[in-house]
């Protein structure tokens, strides 16, 4: 979006232009048809003016390639080793414990394939609880739709906004993070929930599958039936899972080093 000014900075001043796209926000359904067309205007303006485009997945970065030619710089987030915590507020809060729950935690968009994990979760068997962390993003019905998907299921837990100490909670004592998503660019969360050494389970999606490599689960996107599978085989088979923890925070800590991607940060503004 903010790329729509380029042309201005280009016809007033000599000044350098770095872009960063952190995904094709243009395929988004929250935006209307003019909303779309400006965004893909910016990224148009992006591609011919901009001394310099980061993006943040391979895929996005092939994007760019295949539909202007134009190359970009992969330099992905990066994330930090956090410290696990107990489940003491969330115990208190929602009634949950280590290993207790699946967790879905980002924004509530249609995008990110919450109503396919509602309803995979609806059909499988497990004693394990399912808490939708997030607050609705100009999404209000779809949050909306979410709630009355889950009304019959007493196990389905939605937080809303969380931050702090709970959502650290969160992250250290989940069973498994669930990113169903249809649509990323470069998902933060998903770093930190390996951070936290997180089994991580996420639809087939490049920007996804890219990230988890063979350190965690996909399965097929927008495929309900798939996620059934996948998740009931996952909730049954707790060597599986614990396997996938103990190998998912050194991985991640390695693969998205802060260090690496400042220094490629800075050697990209100092060209």
């Amino acid at each position: 979006g903010p790329c729509m000014m380029i042309p201005i900075i280009r016809f007033f001043s000599r000044k350098k232009i770095i872009v960063t796209i952190h995904g094709l926000d243009w395929q988004r359904s929250k935006w209307g048809n003019l909303a779309t067309k400006c965004i893909k205007f910016g990224e148009k303006m992006a591609v011919k003016y901009a001394d310099e485009i980061i993006v943040l997945s391979d895929n996005v970065k092939k994007y760019f390639k295949d539909t202007y030619n134009r190359e970009t710089n992969f330099i992905p987030n990066g994330v930090n080793k956090p410290k696990i915590v107990e489940a003491k507020i969330i115990l208190k809060k929602y009634n949950i414990k280590k290993d207790d729950y699946i967790l879905f935690l980002g924004r509530i968009v249609p995008e990110k394939g919450i109503h396919y994990l509602i309803e995979a979760f609806n059909n499988i068997k497990t004693d394990k609880k399912l808490v939708i962390a997030g607050a609705a993003s100009d999404t209000e019905n779809y949050y909306q739709e979410l709630i009355k998907k889950s009304q019959d299921n007493k196990n389905i837990i939605f937080t809303g906004f969380v931050q702090g100490k709970e959502l650290e909670e969160l992250y250290s004592n989940a069973y498994i993070y669930c990113l169903p998503s249809d649509l990323e660019g470069m998902p933060l969360s998903l770093l930190e929930a390996m951070s936290y050494g997180n089994c991580c389970l996420t639809s087939d999606i490049s920007e996804c599958s890219e990230v988890i490599e063979n350190m965690g689960v996909t399965f097929k996107k927008s495929n309900v039936s798939d996620l059934i599978l996948v998740l009931q085989n996952l909730c049954s088979n707790d060597v599986l899972v614990n396997k996938y923890k103990k190998s998912a925070q050194d991985y991640i800590l390695k693969k998205y080093s802060w260090d690496v991607i400042v220094n490629s940060t800075l050697k990209l503004y100092e060209r």
